[in-house]
C-alpha cells in the first residue's frame, strides 16, 4: 500500500483531496481520523501538518506527499519533488508599512524582517547582497511592524487582502509556489509501480483541466483554415453534414488559447461553436 501525506486542513488539503478523488480513488474522509484507506486503490492517506510532510517523506514514514513548494524548499527538501501539480498557487513576498519609503530591496539593509521562511528569505537577500536581521515567527507575521518587532515582513501572499488589512504593501516577490508531488528517495519496486499509476491518473486529470473539447460547423471551403487553427491531439475529426458544402469539426484546444481561436473561427465562417469540459485526457 502506498502512503500519501497531505495537509490536514485548509485550501491545499481540499485541492489535494479533490485531485485524488478525480483520479477515481474512493475514500471516506473524517475530521476525527488522521489516516484513511482508499477502497478501490492501494492508497493510505495521512493527514499531517504541512511543515511535517517533507520530513515524513524524507524519512520514509510516508511514501509520497502533496505539499507547497514554499514549505518543501524551506525544509531543505527540494530534491524530493517529483512534479508540480498546478494548484494552490501563491507567492512569498516582502511587504512594508504603507507609509514607509521603499525604492529597492537595498532599503532593507540592516533592517529587522519578520518571517516564517528564514531559509528562502536568507537565500534571496544573500543573492541581492543585502544583510538584514531576520526574526523567525510561526504565525501572524503581518502584525510584526505594528508592534515594533520589525520594519518589514516576508510572508505568503495569495490575494494581498491580509496585507492591506494590516496596513502593509507588497514590494517584492521573492518566490513563487504551487502544490507539488514529492516522493521518498528509495521506494520499493512495488511502491514505485503504484506511484507511477497514481502519477498517470493525476497527469490525465491535469491535462483534461487544461483542455476543452470543441465542436463546430464550418463551410467545406474553409476546412483547411479551420484545421490550421484546430490541429487537435493528432488531427481534428471531420464529418460531412446533411447540408451540402458544410462539415462538422471536432477537436481539442488548450483552454488558455480558446478565446483567441474562437474569434478567428468565427471570422472564417464557423457556426454553432460548442465548447465542453473534458473529464480525463489520457494522452
Amino acid at each position: 500500500m502506498l502512503r500519501i501525506a497531505i495537509q490536514k486542513s485548509g485550501r491545499l488539503s481540499d485541492d489535494s483531496l479533490q485531485l485524488i478523488r478525480e483520479c477515481g480513488i474512493s475514500f471516506v474522509s473524517s475530521s476525527y481520523k488522521l489516516k484513511v484507506e482508499a477502497s478501490n486503490f492501494p492508497l493510505e492517506i495521512l493527514y499531517l501538518r504541512d511543515d511535517d510532510i517533507p520530513g515524513y517523506v524524507q524519512d520514509g514514514v510516508a511514501d509520497v506527499g502533496i505539499v507547497g513548494q514554499n514549505v518543501l524548499v524551506e525544509a531543505g527538501g527540494a530534491q524530493l519533488e517529483v512534479e508540480p501539480l498546478g494548484f494552490s498557487k501563491c507567492r512569498l513576498s516582502l511587504a512594508v508599512p504603507r507609509g514607509a519609503e521603499y525604492n529597492s530591496v537595498a532599503d532593507l539593509q540592516g533592517k529587522n524582517i519578520a518571517t516564517s521562511y528564514p531559509r528562502l528569505l536568507g537565500d534571496y537577500l544573500a543573492g541581492q547582497g543585502v544583510q538584514a536581521h531576520l526574526h523567525t515567527i510561526s504565525g501572524s507575521v503581518e502584525i510584526a511592524p505594528s508592534i515594533g518587532l520589525a520594519e518589514a515582513i516576508c510572508d505568503i501572499v495569495s490575494s494581498g487582502s491580509t496585507l492591506l488589512g494590516n496596513g502593509l504593501r507588497e514590494v517584492e516577490t521573492i518566490f513563487r509556489s504551487e502544490a507539488v508531488l514529492i516522493a521518498a528517495p528509495r521506494l520499493s519496486a512495488e511502491k514505485q509501480q503504484l506511484l507511477d499509476q497514481l502519477r498517470f491518473r493525476m497527469q490525465a486529470v491535469r491535462r483534461a483541466q487544461r483542455s476543452k473539447y470543441i465542436v463546430l460547423n464550418a463551410p467545406a471551403s474553409a476546412l483547411e483554415a479551420v484545421k490550421a487553427l484546430l490541429p487537435g491531439i493528432k488531427s481534428p475529426t471531420v464529418t460531412p453534414l446533411a447540408e451540402e458544402g458544410w462539415v462538422s469539426v471536432q477537436s481539442v484546444v488548450q483552454e488558455d488559447q480558446f478565446w483567441h481561436i474562437a474569434g478567428e473561427l468565427q471570422a472564417i465562417g464557423a457556426e454553432g461553436i460548442l465548447v465542453m469540459p473534458i473529464e480525463k485526457r489520457i494522452s
